[in-house]
């Protein structure tokens, strides 16, 4: 007998299976790209949205609305679906991102989210993804999410970045473009800009304007693209109601606001950011780049209140598959097949060494990337077992990956699961195989050994009621 459970999770890979035969006809209409002959090497265009779960894609297997654009950026490339992120909070993962490396390596990276502490940041002499690209001969610019630490002392033109159009913090209204205190976070580099418009709209007009000039100016360019989409508080492009409510609050966590939000406004939000991609992607085929850019949309982190995670469970700062599962799609002219899914697991900072080796470069000798070279995967090869590793919140969370097989750890609750057989983590093996879940839980604690302690003073370091408070000014 199948129970209620089993029949949605058979109605949900039904579903999977057909976005699958939509992209496999896509394939047909659309061949995969010859590799062009170039001259130089690839622009690229990296595209994070914020808060984003893993199924929040049409061709992922969201059901109640669609994203035509990604779905056919899917129908053009290669779509991951073993990506992970580097922490389930945005701060860390950007560190990750950054640096080729864990974030438990630095500070900034402790801060599971930065409160913006002043001391602490990503320090602008450390070797970063945009620093290494400029050496290389990109042009280099970030337009949206920076969240790795404020001025003076941290910036992102202090961190490799020529160009920067968005916001410092890590979270603003989508209409005023201020935090929850009510200060604008809104800049042009150093300078801070009063601009109307839905903030979604204006980073990808931005983003079209800097794509525009780099092709004018005939360089080789590097684009971070960090939306804050669809991240609270949950505002559509019709809610500038919502923002004049939230404006006049008296309560300090307004811009969370925990009565806000609904499916319909969140199905907006993401389908404005689907929209918005567009555009962006038609600009770059305008410009007559499009052969000559390899372009990436993921997410920073899994999903928060009303994401799809599905097959998964957990969320946003869990370290269940839901908390750290996220969709990747990648495009390739001449490297990746139209159509193709890939179950490689990669993760944030794989990033950095494969898009310097796409530049000719490699990484920094004096910091050592932990992620690796994921062209062999986006070419359609396997990528060599490696084992993946994560904590989260004063270790009160830790978790690896190797193979199929997942350690996590839950308060002084252990478990391994094999979450390709079990996606859910509802199995636990740990008593079934317990050779192998010691020797997974001891490489997690030997990778531990090398990274940094918690920082007593750390934001997350005894996350409380009043952290609680903070925690919902910043995030």
């Amino acid at each position: 007998m199948t129970n209620a459970s089993e029949n949605t999770l058979i109605s949900r890979r039904e579903t999977l299976g057909g976005a699958a035969a939509t992209l496999a006809l896509g394939t047909i209409a659309a061949p995969a790209l010859s590799a062009p002959k170039r001259a130089r090497q690839p622009n690229i265009l990296y595209i994070m949205a914020d808060d984003l779960g893993y199924a929040d894609l049409s061709c992922y297997g969201r059901r109640d609305f669609e994203t035509p654009v990604l779905d056919r950026l899917a129908a053009q490339g290669l779509r991951f679906t073993d990506a992970y992120a580097n922490s389930a909070v945005c701060t860390a993962t950007r560190v990750g991102l950054i640096t080729g490396r864990y974030q438990y390596r630095l500070p900034v990276g402790l801060e599971e989210p930065l409160a913006f502490r002043q001391n602490i940041g990503l320090p602008p002499a450390h070797p970063t993804l945009p620093s290494l690209l400029a050496k290389a001969g990109y042009r280099t610019s970030l337009i949206g999410k920076w969240h790795l630490g404020s001025l003076p002392d941290f910036d992102p033109l202090k961190s490799g970045y020529q160009t920067f159009w968005g916001i410092r913090s890590g979270g603003v209204d989508y209409y005023t473009h201020a935090t929850s205190n009510g200060q604008p976070d809104l800049w042009d580099g150093p300078t801070p800009v009063e601009k109307t418009g839905y903030l979604t709209d204006l980073l990808a007009d931005r983003a079209i304007a800097e794509i525009r000039e780099a092709t004018a100016a005939k360089a080789l360019w590097f684009m971070s693209l960090h939306f804050t989409a669809p991240h609270w508080p949950w505002e559509g492009p019709d809610d500038a109601s919502e923002s004049a409510r939230i404006a006049t609050s008296k309560d300090p966590k307004a811009l969370f606001h925990f009565d806000g939000g609904s499916a319909a406004i969140y199905a907006a939000m993401v389908r404005r950011l689907d929209y918005q991609v567009g555009r962006v992607l038609d600009a770059l085929r305008a410009a007559g780049a499009e052969q000559d850019t390899i372009v990436v949309f993921t997410s920073d982190n899994g999903g928060e209140r009303f994401s799809d995670t599905w097959p998964f469970s957990g969320r946003k700062t869990e370290l269940l598959e839901g908390g750290l599962r996220i969709p990747a799609i990648v495009r390739w002219p001449g490297v990746t097949r139209a159509g193709t899914t890939s179950d490689a697991q990669i993760i944030s900072m794989d990033w950095l060494p494969t898009f310097l080796a796409a530049a000719g470069s490699v990484p920094d000798s004096a910091h050592p990337t932990d992620g690796i070279d994921i062209r062999p995967a986006l070419g359609g090869q396997a990528l060599p077992q490696r084992t993946l590793f994560w904590r989260y919140k004063n270790h009160a969370q830790r978790a690896a990956r190797r193979g199929n097989l997942k350690y996590l750890k839950i308060g002084e609750n252990e478990f391994m699961f094999d979450v390709q057989a079990d996606p859910l983590e509802r199995a636990n093996l740990k008593d079934r195989e317990p050779a192998r879940f010691t020797e997974l839980k001891a490489a997690w604690e030997a990778w531990n050994a090398d990274m940094l302690p918690l920082d007593p003073k750390s934001y997350t370091h005894g996350f409380g009621p009043s952290e609680l408070a903070d925690h919902f000014r910043v995030d």
